[in-house]
């Protein structure tokens, strides 16, 4: 009996010993991406910042604006750009995304883009209608998330969707990722710091031809660089989860492995006693 407990704790090391193995390899691998992705995260912010200031501030000189991306109206239909993973095995990122999604959307339903295999799978089956589709973040450059952008601003500019959100994870720090929701469209004003701009001098800009054919033009690279700027940290979050829960993974297979040594050599020490005392309790009958 012992021999069999022996035999299935020697087993069950080499088992965990290959996991380990695994989640060590997936650990730096996800270690080099994460570098790559970081800077390139990094370096989108100053891009879309720009593009927002700039949407901002012609959008609150502009009275009046025919622009069909500034006019609020009544929601009856939500279009959701969801960014999520093209795997799994990163902690809580796909599934805190996803929750993030079904709390903020209160008609239950509605048009979904998403962007990554994760997202599209789970969106799909609770009933979302797909419009769109980028099959891998990591593979993603800037004329997909164009053409997503694109199909978005199609669906709102037809009257198919009322409202446009950005939903994606925001890197924060290597320990640290934020599920966040962003409304694209309608645009949303902000006139929080109107009055010490005008006080600046910033309100008083002419645009050439007018305010709304800026507009026009500026609005739409807006849109893509906010949703090519949401890849990025989304996929710098990924990989810097996917780290962190192969890092606990690993650890967490050494003190497996740690505690199996340990019970296998009580085992084979308590075999050893048992083997001398029978050759002990021989020798005595022997007498």
């Amino acid at each position: 009996m012992a021999g069999a407990g022996m035999k299935e704790i020697k087993t069950r090391i080499k088992s965990v010993e290959s996991t380990k193995q695994i989640t060590k390899a997936m650990e730096l691998v996800s270690s080099s991406k994460f570098r790559k992705a970081k800077e390139s995260a990094e370096s989108a912010r100053p891009y879309f910042n720009t593009l927002y200031n700039t949407v901002q501030d012609i959008a609150k000189n502009t009275s009046n604006s025919r622009n069909v991306f500034l006019k609020e109206r009544k929601v009856n239909n939500v279009c959701y750009i969801v960014i999520a993973g093209d795997r799994g095995l990163a902690g809580g990122y796909n599934s805190n995304i996803l929750k993030a999604v079904i709390a903020h959307n209160k008609l239950g339903t509605g048009k979904v883009i998403p962007v990554g295999k994760k997202a599209k799978e789970s969106l799909s089956k609770r009933g979302y209608e797909v419009i769109d589709y980028i099959e891998s973040v990591e593979k993603c450059v800037y004329e997909d998330a164009n053409r997503v952008a694109q199909a978005a601003m199609e669906a709102y500019k037809n009257g198919e969707v009322d409202e446009v959100n950005l939903v994606y994870t925001e890197f924060i720090s290597a320990l640290s990722q934020e599920p966040k929701i962003v409304k694209l469209l309608p645009v949303t004003i902000d006139n929080t710091n109107t009055e010490k701009e005008v006080k600046k001098g910033k309100a008083a800009v002419q645009y050439l031809p007018s305010a709304d054919a800026v507009l026009g033009y500026v609005l739409p690279k807006y849109v893509s660089g906010s949703v090519y700027g949401a890849i990025a940290e989304s996929f710098a979050s990924e990989q810097a989860a996917r780290r962190t829960a192969m890092e606990s993974a690993t650890d967490n297979a050494n003190e497996m492995i740690s505690k199996l040594e340990l019970v296998y050599n009580r085992a084979r020490q308590a075999a050893v006693t048992q083997e001398i005392s029978e050759i002990v309790g021989g020798a005595a009958a022997a007498k």
